[in-house]
């Protein structure tokens, strides 16, 4: 069955996906291999996966692409770990440098956090408590 992929189905996708989306497919459109292939680079297709596809449907997913991206690792292992090398000094070195900053940020909104979590636990806790709830009730029912 050929189902309409829609922006409203896309509610959790970054901006920039959205856009592009709604600039390529104002009206939706209903996925082929064709469109997938032309578009394989432009569409996080991972993401969709993981979002938008059932558990069977993701888990099959996921057997279909695993010897893809165990390729994908194999062909970039050196060329991170190079990245890695060359970059691990400029990292040490940013890691001094914001060190203090981030110190000081910790400080100053130390309090305002103390305060938010004060005000907000009950809330949260009612929140939990209707939550967990509401996912037993219906699981049972399923």
């Amino acid at each position: 069955m050929k189902k309409k992929l829609t922006l409203s189905a896309l509610k959790g996708a970054c901006v920039e996906q959205r856009t592009l989306f709604k600039k390529l497919f104002p009206n939706g459109v209903v996925p082929t291999v064709e469109l997938a292939e032309k578009h394989a680079s432009d569409f996080c297709w991972d993401w969709a996966a993981g979002h938008l596809l059932s558990a069977p449907a993701r888990a099959k997913y996921d057997r279909v692409t695993a010897s893809a991206w165990a390729e994908y690792d194999r062909v970039t292992a050196s060329v991170r770990a190079k990245y890695d090398r060359v970059t691990a000094s400029a990292r040490a070195e940013y890691d001094r440098v914001t060190a203090s900053a981030w110190a000081e940020y910790d400080r100053v909104t130390a309090s305002a956090w103390a305060e938010y979590n004060r005000v907000t636990a009950s809330a949260w806790a009612e929140y939990n408590r209707v939550t967990a709830v509401a996912f037993v009730t219906l699981w049972n029912k399923e």
